[in-house]
């Protein structure tokens, strides 16, 4: 969908702004992207209406369109009854864009329905966030097929960007989602994808991203999320000057900028003017709590209480404007069973740990801080690795991931992660070792089941070892990649290049150090001096 020449700071025709607003908005909507098509929404509410000769047309139907629209129309009812899987079964076979992304969608959505029922009543909810949406692999071998055909729309890249991201394959998912961006510069759910996988001003450098307006509130979205408050307020206020002024989402994002650098009589006076505009609004109420709290305004905290539980309260929002509530009244066992909802709806909201912590100091309760933090259970380890590494302290979160393994990792995850962070830095020594030790885990387990990222470690290793011009241990991991449908092509490739390099009689470089830690069936020496167990690959099927 085209931006009809309006590139990044380019505000001078706001109603073609409203028109392309209106027209991702329905878009969205008809592919069950309800945020995305919310967002959208809310911004064109904030410009002037449009004559009836200038709205715009709804979107043009294709052959494919037309064959696929009986059952596009039926399974759509069902998908917004969170039919899912009954959705997904009258589109097999659709080809239209469209309706093939509903049919992907609703897969996945049922993915993560499953994952979530199967855990509510029995689980915790560290266990909640670690259990795995089963339908990720697959869904990533089809759309990875779609994708090298380049057959996926900006719709469709948007969700093969979030299966990426949900595989933890942030590189490949960064990529995609600016693929995105540049095909479909108007739906925001790729840009926001983007910002919460962007964790540093020098990543931002490095993207590609389009020349459009679009971009001027992806920047003040990441600035505000990168600590980057004053470059963030100037965007906002550009955008307000641009016509934007009774943008409800422009201000909470302000309220919120002032909130982070504690400013807090502007974050208070900006929030109150938002619920004036939107007095239903629950997003960012958690934040405008933390400010009443700091002020002890009881009588404000407890009325926005009150009010949110009438709105909703199983909002992880209205669980932590509640605890909040309690605890500015000292009822600090009543505030920390409220953080404990809020982590049940959403166990990686960082701010609900913080605060329920806080309430455990209150109490001086530390068998009840220990029981609530439980500092040997790996998935809270790893779950706290994750946070940090949102966070960019990369040095915690190694310590995090080694803990998990050291303690027992459940998942089987906590290698995988500390390998991927070692990846990040440059330390390809450290990330090979781990990504020994996880294969030798996964294949040493009494029951074998299919892991995740077992292909993504072969692919690690045959790489790490190539590079070492360690061609018997490269080819070994190489075949093992073979196994694999989303590592076959790069093992078959790498596999011919060995070949090559070996009939060109290329030898191990003395310049280059071998990796003490090799497997045994590939050690020349067959005596790896680290504390790492041999790994055996003639004995790996996968």
């Amino acid at each position: 969908m085209a931006t009809a020449g309006l590139g990044s700071g380019d505000f001078s025709d706001l109603r073609e702004i409203k028109k392309q607003l209106l027209s991702v908005a329905e878009r969205s909507r008809e592919r069950g992207l309800q945020h995305s098509g919310k967002w959208a929404s809310e911004l064109a509410f904030a410009l002037e209406p449009l004559p009836l000769s200038e709205l715009p047309p709804p979107p043009a139907l294709t052959e494919e369109d037309a064959r696929d629209l009986d059952a596009y129309t039926l399974a759509k009812s069902y998908f917004d009854l969170k039919e899912y899987d009954r959705a997904a079964y009258f589109l097999r076979g659709c080809k239209s864009q469209k309706a093939y992304f509903l049919y992907m969608y609703s897969r996945y959505l049922s993915g993560e329905k499953k994952k979530d029922d199967e855990t509510v009543d029995s689980l915790g909810p560290l266990e909640k966030g670690q259990v795995k949406n089963e339908a990720l692999r697959e869904l990533r071998v089809e759309l990875s097929k779609k994708h090298k055909a380049q057959e996926l729309d900006g719709f469709g890249l948007y969700l093969y960007g979030v299966v990426l991201r949900k595989l933890d394959l942030v590189k490949e998912a960064i990529d995609v989602f600016v693929e995105a961006a540049h095909v479909l510069p108007l739906h925001w759910g790729a840009w926001l994808e983007l910002c919460n996988l962007i964790t540093d001003k020098e990543m931002l450098k490095f993207l590609s991203l389009p020349d459009t307006w679009m971009k001027e509130f992806f920047l003040a979205h990441i600035y505000t999320e990168l600590q980057l408050i004053e470059e963030a307020l100037q965007k906002y206020q550009s955008l307000i000057d641009a016509g934007f002024s009774k943008s409800t989402y422009i201000i909470s994002q302000i309220a919120v900028a002032y909130h982070n650098i504690r400013d807090i009589d502007k974050a208070l006076s900006i929030f109150n003017e938002l619920r004036k505009q939107d007095p239903y609004r629950i997003e960012n109420m958690d934040t405008f709590s933390n400010l009443l709290y700091v002020r002890s305004m009881k009588p404000e905290l407890s009325y926005l209480a009150h009010n949110l539980c009438e709105i909703d309260k199983y909002r992880v929002e209205t669980c932590c404007v509640i605890g909040n509530y309690y605890s500015l009244r000292s009822q600090h066992e009543k505030a920390a069973l409220y953080f404990q909802r809020a982590l049940k709806l959403n166990p990686r909201y960082l701010g609900a740990w913080t605060l329920m912590g806080h309430e455990y100091m209150e109490m001086k309760n530390t068998s009840a801080a220990i029981q609530a933090y439980r500092p040997n259970d790996s998935r809270m380890l790893v779950a706290l690795g994750e946070c940090y590494e949102k966070l960019n302290q990369l040095v915690e979160s190694k310590k995090c991931y080694w803990r998990a393994y050291a303690v027992g990792d459940v998942e089987k995850m906590a290698l995988v992660k500390l390998a991927k962070l070692h990846e990040q830095l440059n330390e390809s020594e450290q990330a090979a070792q781990c990504y020994i030790k996880y294969i030798q885990d996964i294949y040493s387990c009494s029951e074998l089941v299919e892991h995740v990222e077992v292909s993504t470690a072969f692919r690690y290793l045959a790489q790490y070892y190539f590079k070492c011009k360690l061609w018997d241990e490269a080819s070994a991991c190489a075949q093992q990649c073979c196994a694999f449908n989303d590592t076959r092509e790069e093992g078959k490739a790498l596999l011919r290049q060995i070949l090559q390099l070996r009939n060109q009689g290329e030898t191990l470089s003395t310049d280059i150090a071998a990796p003490v830690f090799l497997p045994a069936s590939l050690s020349a020496t067959n005596t790896p001096t680290r504390r790492v167990s041999p790994l055996d690959l003639s004995s790996v099927t996968p």
